[in-house]
């Protein structure tokens, strides 16, 4: 491990510890949910004994005086509200006794306290060696010890290609109060707040929201606070990052300041202003717009620049927004590995604090993991959580180079044209070095100054795409900044071989620029210019014959073939522990949006090089995708406030799509061999249930809703986890179970093991009008499927148990259960309903038929 030296002493870099609390107090529980709390340490490390950060579970801290602090206990399945007076009292209370606890045990200057967990979870993050480690975990009353772990950061179109400005706006006032009074909680790098996509409104300035209550940090430079109305909270989180060493104020800010790029980015995708102008280099791409414009924005950092970020800032910044009211929480991040002591997905610090969450009646959207395409890749795993795919829009940016003998070669660039029905003498960087570049190779146009000025001024600069623009030491805005220092007309970056998994994305520029990506056509373009060169014997070029002309590249061309999963997309199966076995759960949920982004960006950001000092971005990722998922919740949290979050991500799915714009089915980028990218028939483990239908979703008709007490049925029906961890996190005994995993009134249905006959069990409610629904199904030969009723009249409000039964009729065949050209399973799947659906619905007063789908996979 690393140790920096410090005068006379040691300070070492490892992550903190996590504990929670049990008691032996006696009678009434109370209901602060407890996990796990972070414990870091602080001797110095031998090579053979080293620190490290672990995870500890208590059970519930009852008060000594039940005189002076009254019960906070709700049922099981009640909405916690962790804004009362109550529940403040109480944390109190258990702050307290974390303090009072480590004082019992350790020396003060032996430990560093650096959150206590209260909210929603009952324990707290400490500074500690590993054999103070092993004191608490001794102490009676403590559960669970575990290391703490690293996590990691995981738009003018969107808006359009979703449907929001015609399909869902209107239904909520327009755009100027779609997500009015709606909260999201952005748990990521923090925020640029002086970016127009921030800006409070003049002529419709916000006014305030008594149920929030978060605090607003002040800028330490500007002192000024970060809130501005829009913003209406924005706290850091970062003791484990410091004590860790990982921190640096100076880079990475001691405040919600965004140092990165990334937090701007995901909070403009979810709840920027609409209608903000999109200028990069002096060119405008459009307008961008959140999904929810009208909604507020409340910021809790606790991922950095260069490292992410760690467990225990995030739990308590997750906490923390919880406990000040956000409605909808954005989590672009996820783990960059397991930890060594966590045995299941669904049971760790970061899983149980969301289910908490949701408890509170938070809806929690997470980015599913960048990944793909390769199978079991996802780091989202819980059924309380949304988990999001990226998938790639209808927009791509083109553009072409003319060669002189009228070759034309396909590329992408960002860039205006050349003028019009004129040609530009085309020079190789390798062949205008001045004699004092020592002649090392220069062809990636990173270095100016060590180029001939007098020999590229006027004309295009011919550039080779390095390994160095794959590690991100090279990038095409430098190239750009070559050419125009140079006095070039324009470049093109040819492509002269590739390495498996390259991938080019357009990139902005303010001069003719072009990048050639297919290998074939990049040797079109050196065989055209080695042939119209002239050179004498030692190999100089006496003249440059090679001409061309760049198109335009500012417009995009739209597709149908959209929406299509992305290359980067983790994909399922799911899996319930890290051995890697499946889970009788379908993940991820659902897909949206995440490749090519534009967004809202900090000028502080470098991890980006194609945009550092910028105030937009493209970028990919399933952390946009996650943020159009948390906007468009709000949009129906709005509509529907009472909606639980369960009700709302059913919604979301069960209203999906899985054809694209084409009305083909939706496809999924995916390797072919080692280097090159095809398409195939993607499948519910790429996407989940389909694309998001944000107008659909406003309307589903039927809603499989779950609670708190649901999940815990899921948690103790999961083979294989132990029912005393379960009641380690939870507090609840394992009293109630499902039967099977898959009864979990989930909207959609995986069965991962079929043999024989299986019934499975779901409730619907109706959240229309009276309505009849019709159910069908359909299934591969290999499986027959019966539903139990086939109809139903539901009155607003009802509730219904349906049953479905799976049979084996035949044994799989391999083309059942493995799709070939993909590694991961294909599933034996179904949809219920006609034309894909679970349910008809048929309005008995309007002449209409709409339909939603409950995704079936069994099998695999």
């Amino acid at each position: 491990m690393k140790v920096h030296t410090y005068k006379d002493s040691l300070v070492n870099t490892t992550p903190p510890w996590f504990a929670t609390l049990s008691g032996a107090f006696p009678k009434r529980s109370y209901v602060i949910q407890r996990v796990c709390c972070i414990l870091n340490q602080t001797d110095f490390p031998r090579d053979d004994d080293e620190c490290r950060a672990y995870l500890h579970n208590f059970d519930l801290i009852r008060p000594f005086d039940h005189n002076k602090i009254r019960t906070t206990a709700v049922e099981s399945d009640q909405i916690l509200d962790v804004t009362s007076d109550l529940v403040t009292s109480y944390s109190q209370h258990l702050e307290t006794r974390h303090d009072n606890l480590l004082e019992s045990l350790f020396d003060d200057e032996t430990y560093t306290k650096l959150y206590s967990y209260k909210h929603l979870i009952n324990g707290f993050a400490v500074h500690i060696s590993p054999e103070q480690a092993e004191t608490l975990r001794r102490t009676p009353g403590v559960k669970s010890v575990d290391q703490d772990w690293k996590v990691r950061k995981l738009t003018t179109h969107t808006p359009q290609f979703l449907g929001l400005p015609t399909g869902v706006w209107p239904t909520g006032g327009g755009f100027d109060r779609a997500g009015e009074d709606i909260v999201i909680g952005f748990v990521d790098s923090g925020i640029f707040p002086h970016h127009p996509s921030f800006r409070n409104s003049d002529s419709e300035p916000y006014g305030p929201l008594p149920r929030y209550r978060g605090k607003c940090e002040v800028d330490p430079d500007t002192k000024r606070s970060f809130c501005n109305g829009k913003i209406v909270g924005a706290q850091h989180f970062a003791k484990a990052a410091t004590v860790s060493g990982a921190f640096n104020p100076s880079v990475d800010f001691a405040s919600p300041l965004d140092g990165d790029g990334h937090g701007s980015h995901t909070a403009a995708i979810a709840a920027g202003n609409n209608g903000i102008p999109v200028r990069v280099h002096g060119y405008e791409y459009g307008k961008a717009s959140g999904m929810a414009p009208r909604a507020r924005i409340a910021v809790y950092k606790a991922l950095y620049r260069l490292f992410g970020g760690f467990v225990a800032d995030v739990v308590a910044a997750i906490e923390q927004a919880v406990h000040d009211g956000v409605d909808i929480l954005n989590l672009s991040v996820g783990p960059n590995s397991p930890p060594a002591t966590t045995r299941t997905t669904f049971l760790n610090p970061f899983d149980a604090v969301l289910l908490s969450a949701v408890k509170s009646g938070v809806f929690v959207a997470q980015a599913a993991g960048n990944g793909g395409p390769f199978s079991k890749t996802l780091v989202s795993y819980s059924p309380w959580i949304a988990s999001v795919a990226a998938a790639v829009d209808d927009r791509r940016y083109k553009n072409h180079l003319t060669l002189g003998n009228g070759k034309i070669l396909a590329g992408i660039g960002m860039s205006p044209a050349t003028r019009l029905n004129q040609k530009y003498t085309l020079v190789a960087a390798n062949d205008v070095l001045l004699d004092s570049s020592g002649k090392s190779s220069t062809s990636d146009c990173q270095k100016p100054e060590v180029l001939n000025k007098n020999m590229v001024k006027g004309n295009i600069l011919l550039c080779g795409y390095s390994f160095n623009f794959v590690i991100g030491t090279a990038s095409m805005t430098k190239v750009a900044q070559t050419a125009k220092t140079l006095g070039a007309i324009g470049f093109v970056l040819a492509v002269e071989n590739t390495s498996p998994g390259t991938k080019f994305d357009p990139v902005p520029v303010g001069i003719p620029g072009i990048l050639i990506t297919d290998v074939s056509k990049s040797m079109d373009l050196i065989d055209y210019y080695n042939v119209s060169t002239s050179r004498d014997w030692t190999g100089r070029v006496k003249s440059f014959k090679a001409v061309g002309s760049i198109g335009d590249g500012l417009e995009p061309i739209l597709h149908k073939s959209a929406p299509m999963v992305a290359l980067f997309s983790a994909r399922g199966p799911n899996i319930k522990d890290y051995s890697f076995r499946d889970a009788d759960l379908l993940k991820p949920d659902i897909l949206a949006p995440g490749s090519l982004i534009w967004a809202s960006w900090s000028p502080n950001g470098t991890d980006e090089a194609n945009y550092i000092g910028e105030h937009f971005a493209m970028i990919s990722g399933t952390s946009m995708a996650a943020p159009h998922i948390a906007g468009i919740a709000a949009l129906v949290k709005q509509k529907h406030p009472r909606w639980s979050p369960a009700a709302i991500k059913s919604a979301l799915m069960t209203t999906s799509n899985t054809l694209d714009r084409a009305e083909r089915p939706i496809l999924a980028q995916q390797y072919s061999g080692s280097e090159t990218m095809t398409f195939v028939p993607a499948t519910p483990f790429d996407y989940g249930s389909g694309h998001v239908n944000p107008r659909a979703a406003l309307d589903p008709g039927l809603i499989f809703d779950a609670g708190y007490q649901d999940y815990l049925g899921f948690l103790c029906t999961t083979p294989g986890l132990d029912s005393h961890e379960i009641q380690n996190y939870t507090h609840q005994p394992c009293n109630y179970t499902l039967g099977h995993p898959y009864n979990l009134n989930s909207p959609s249905i995986a069965v991962s093991h079929l043999v024989r006959t299986q019934s499975i069990t779901r409730t619907v409610t109706n959240v229309d009008e009276e309505e009849t629904y019709t159910i069908t199904a359909r299934m591969s030969p290999a499986v027959a499927i019966e539903t139990s009723p086939r109809a139903m009249t539901l009155k607003p409000g009802a509730t219904r148990n349906c049953i479905l039964a799976q049979q084996v009729n035949c044994i799989l065949t391999q083309n059942d259960i493995i799709q070939p050209t993909k590694e991961i399973k294909q599933p034996t799947r179904s949809s219920l309903l006609s034309d894909r659906s679970i349910a008809t619905k048929i309005h008995k007063n309007r002449r209409t038929i709409s339909s939603l789908r409950l995704e079936l996979i069994a099998g695999y």
